[in-house]
């Protein structure tokens, strides 16, 4: 089979693209063709060894997917071969044309769900209901603040919390990046490159500041959310795509009575499945009916991998590439 490899930490542009043995599924796996890849930044960062966790080399990167069940391990249970999935793989090796995951890590697709829309939901979508419901507890009429409001990730909270009822406020680095966010969904916006951060906030929430903050970019903006947060109010942290991991001085959460809150969605998935399957399975439904619509940047093939990257890393993506095979 084809796959992107990553022979040494650096660069995406290093990725090669290799002949590997097809895999074969163990006990309780099973294995895709896959069709369609979601390409993420966490992605990037494994690729430069910058990642939570660093894989042995050489490896192939990728995290969902989606594609055709063609076998199965041992002792599995609930599909079939040729049933259409998608999956998250908690080894990585998405960005092939086969993967073997855990039964447990796919979900079977709606018949009118395609593939390019799968293979892009899982990881930002399911971060973002992960962290707007189970970690944020987000109510209808609260304020809903979204850095990296373009992006992947921020897009998807967007969706999310207009679908559940709250006020959003886009914040993002252009006036074209508003302009997206807006049109799905976004009551209003901030551009973080040429307004006065606080003062927006301030203004679009009556000097209360935001209900909930879903931040994926960390970095120089931190210090301003440190201070924007509404009484009771949930900073929910993401990730840190602005590049420094913010230092953040206790004393505000604790004069101003709100709460920081991890969110990490690839251990959600491993420690509490039964939820996480809840919540995918919700996903798809949405996106099966029309209520949410995933915003694709871009269909690339799979020998662009390293280009897609690029442009993630240069933060210039609106929505979601997706790799197809």
């Amino acid at each position: 089979m084809k796959a992107i490899v990553c022979e040494a930490y650096g660069p995406v542009d290093d990725l090669v693209l290799r002949e590997l043995p097809e895999p074969a599924p163990g006990p309780g796996e099973i294995r895709l063709q896959i069709s369609a890849v979601g390409v993420n930044f966490p992605d990037a960062l494994l690729v430069r060894g910058l990642y939570q966790v660093k894989p042995d080399l050489p490896f192939v990167p990728g995290i969902e997917c989606a594609g055709t069940i063609d076998a199965l391990g041992e002792g599995v249970s609930g599909f079939e071969v040729g049933d259409r999935v998608a999956a998250m793989s908690p080894r990585f090796g998405t960005y092939a044309q086969a993967v073997v995951v855990p039964a447990s890590h796919a979900y079977l697709l709606p018949a009118s769900l395609e593939f390019t829309q799968a293979g892009g939901l899982l990881c930002a979508h399911g971060t973002a209901y992960h962290a707007l419901v189970q970690r944020g507890s987000l109510q209808a009429g609260e304020t809903l603040l979204v850095t990296g409001a373009a992006g992947g990730t921020g897009l998807a909270a967007v969706q999310i919390g207009c679908a559940l009822g709250a006020h959003v406020i886009a914040a993002c680095s252009t006036p074209e990046k508003l302009e997206v966010a807006k049109r799905h969904g976004a009551h209003a916006g901030i551009n973080t490159s040429g307004d006065d951060l606080r003062g927006a906030i301030r203004s679009l929430t009556g000097g209360n500041g935001a209900d909930v903050i879903f931040d994926p970019v960390g970095g120089e903006l931190a210090d301003t959310l440190s201070r924007s947060v509404a009484w009771r109010g949930r900073w929910l942290v993401i990730g840190f795509a602005g590049g420094n991991i913010p230092q953040l001085p206790l004393n505000l959460p604790l004069v101003k009575g709100y709460s920081v809150v991890g969110v990490f969605w690839g251990n959600f998935c491993e420690k509490e499945s039964d939820q996480a399957h809840q919540n995918h399975q919700q996903l798809f439904e949405l996106t099966a009916s029309g209520a949410l619509q995933p915003q694709l940047h871009a269909v690339l093939p799979l020998a662009q991998a390293a280009n897609a990257l690029q442009q993630i890393e240069a933060r210039t993506v609106c929505g979601k590439i997706v790799l197809t095979l």
